[in-house]
């Protein structure tokens, strides 16, 4: 039917006297010209008539029996997009009796397009209670009444109205209404998203106390947000309450969020027992099982176990990728075995894999960290060949490299670049080229370094007032040193051990040592154990104040802790005892150090030498 012929029906519906027409008689006669229509195309000129439209009429007409869905899909429409002919425009109550009308034809994707209007729109949307007493009103049915507030509930969390989503669950719960699992797993990952911790698991309890049927997927998500906060033990006993309680069994994707977690924190015993787990209940390894234990023995240092995990991927059929691939070049990059890293990248390339930013970073850092910074350029212009841009990481990780050839200058040309692409120099820049000039002894350019550091409003942390305090007191101002000491702790950058060893030497260089085991007692009260460099440090600051006693206490201290004394350790003892005519206590600790493979420089020597000539 051509729209005028649409508009003359309405016309006929409508008289000009309609005031004297029921709402009841104007809807039937609008239904009438609807039914005995064969198509409808809306009207583009206005109608006076249309205006006495209102909500009453709109819900007869969309509630009555004898007019088809498609009907009262265009007369929905019609009314929405039709401004200037009618001000009626849809309300709620018309939303909810088409998708009543919807949900009983079984037309649901249509149902759930315009129940996202109803809770998005402004003009429609209204509080949950007031839906459900409408819907109650409209629709008998259980079945349909169950289905659309399942519905409702997937919406409301689909666009993160999760207080409305949660009320409504909590209706259906109240009410008795079947709640499907898997809209509560919709909701769930709504939560999880929003990164609503806490809600998620109240709202999982909920799930379990209300009788919903739990499975594998709601649990996972639980168990996953659980590990990600670090609650491994809460997870562990959740999986253990379902598999015992609810009959649930873990899958690959429950295992490897707990063996996730246990990697990342380093924990063997959780490791060993997850794999025992999955070994027991033949729940097969997937490509990110294998991606976190090849990441586990990787970082231990056992490339070995790592080289034989990945080797069963193969032997499995599971094909590694990207990330496999990048994170085994990447510890072998780490732990300098540069060639294997190497060989891995070109196995990537042969099988069709396409190296990313993180794999070329993997190759970068470990050529890096063996100053072959040749090597580095080539790769560099390999990667921007292939569109692959730099990002900060690896910027930072070339400029590293430079610094620690000693080549500042060109750290400082790539930084230009570096900030050229939009990436800021952040602390880490300024940190690698302060401690590069400190390699140098170019303290005061470091100090200054530092300083526009601070000004340019970057924030310095623990390692630059560690870089900053080294430098005081080795230029002897331990008064400074001190005062930045107290002013990181002020800040909340807590020291390390390498902090306290810094202020350490400088105690020890200015002969207080009196100062300098206080500074050894605080550490050791705040959980920082003493290392070789802590004790060789105090050590040498004893001999050269000629109290060889105290430093041979500390020397055999070492031992009982489990500490490796070292080349400089030696020196430091075997100098003060020489100094003291204690020759063989000396030569005693010589020949103690040829024993443990130790190699003596000229400084050994010469002590040894310059005390047989002055007895």
């Amino acid at each position: 039917m051509s729209t005028q012929k649409i508009f003359k029906s309405l016309r006929k519906a409508f008289p000009s006297d309609t005031s004297s027409k029921s709402n009841q008689e104007i809807a039937e006669s609008i239904s009438k010209s609807l039914i005995s229509s064969t198509s409808f195309n809306l009207p583009q000129i206005t109608s006076p008539l249309l205006t006495n439209l209102n909500p009453q009429i709109t819900h007869l007409v969309l509630s009555n029996p004898w007019l088809s869905i498609q009907s009262c899909l265009y007369f929905f429409n019609f009314l929405q997009q039709n401004h200037a002919v009618t001000s009626q425009k849809p309300d709620l109550q018309a939303h909810l009796t088409l998708i009543c009308r919807l949900f009983k034809a079984r037309k649901f994707a249509e149902a759930r397009n315009f129940l996202d209007s109803a809770i998005v729109d402004d003009n429609v949307r209204h509080p949950v209670p007031v839906i459900t007493t409408m819907v109650e009103g409209l629709c008998d049915e259980k079945k349909v009444i169950v289905k659309l507030f399942d519905m409702l509930f997937r919406v409301y969390s689909d666009n993160r109205i999760l207080k409305e989503a949660l009320d409504v669950f909590d209706y259906m719960k109240n009410k008795g209404l079947e709640i499907d699992e898997r809209s509560c797993i919709v909701y769930l990952l709504a939560l999880r998203n929003s990164n609503q911790v806490h809600s998620l698991l109240s709202f999982f309890h909920q799930m379990v106390e209300s009788g919903v049927k739990i499975t594998v997927y709601s649990m996972t998500i639980a168990i996953e947000v659980l590990c990600r906060e670090g609650n491994t033990k809460r997870a562990r006993e959740l999986m253990d309450e379902m598999i015992a309680n609810r009959g649930v069994k873990p899958n690959t994707f429950t295992y490897n969020s707990l063996l996730n977690a246990y990697v990342k924190r380093q924990n063997f015993g959780g490791v060993n027992e997850i794999l025992n787990l999955m070994n027991i209940d033949g729940v097969s390894h997937n490509a990110a099982t294998y991606a976190l234990l090849i990441d586990w023995y990787s970082s231990s240092g056992n490339t070995k176990e790592a080289e034989r995990v990945f080797d069963e991927m193969h032997e499995k059929g599971i094909e590694p990728d990207v990330q496999v691939y990048t994170s085994m070049i990447s510890w072998h990059s780490k732990l300098g075995n540069i060639k294997r890293a190497f060989s891995l990248f070109d196995e990537l390339i042969t099988i069709g894999l396409l190296p990313n930013a993180h794999t070329y970073g993997g190759l970068i850092n470990g050529l890096c960290k063996s100053g072959q910074m040749e090597a580095v350029e080539i790769l560099v212009n390999e990667m921007q060949s292939k569109g692959i841009d730099l990002n900060k990481v690896i910027f930072n990780t070339i400029i590293d490299g430079y610094c620690k050839i000693g080549k500042i200058n060109d750290a400082l040309k790539l930084h230009v670049v570096m900030e050229k692409k939009g990436n800021r120099a952040d602390v880490f820049f300024y940190n690698t080229i302060a401690s590069g000039l400190c390699k140098l002894n170019h303290f005061t350019a470091a100090k200054r370094f530092l300083f526009t550091m601070v000004e340019k409003g970057v924030s310095p942390n623990f390692v630059s007032y560690t870089t900053l305090i080294t430098i005081y007191c080795k230029e002897g101002n331990v008064l400074e040193a001190k005062r930045l000491f107290r002013e990181m702790e002020c800040q909340g950058h807590m020291p390390s051990t390498v902090t306290y060893n810094s202020l350490i030497d400088g105690y020890c260089r200015k002969a207080n040592m009196k100062e300098a085991h206080k500074l050894r007692v605080e550490m050791e009260e705040k959980g920082l154990l003493p290392d070789v460099y802590t004790y060789t440090t105090l050590i040498h600051g004893h001999c050269v104040v000629r109290k060889v006693d105290e430093a041979l206490e500390l020397f055999n201290e070492m031992t009982k802790r489990g500490l490796a004394r070292n080349i400089v350790t030696y020196t430091a003892m075997i100098s003060g005892l020489s100094k003291e005519g204690r020759l063989d206590e000396a030569f005693r600790l010589y020949d103690e150090m040829i024993k443990e493979g130790l190699t003596p420089d000229d400084t050994v020597y010469s002590s040894l030498v310059a005390s047989l000539h002055s007895t």
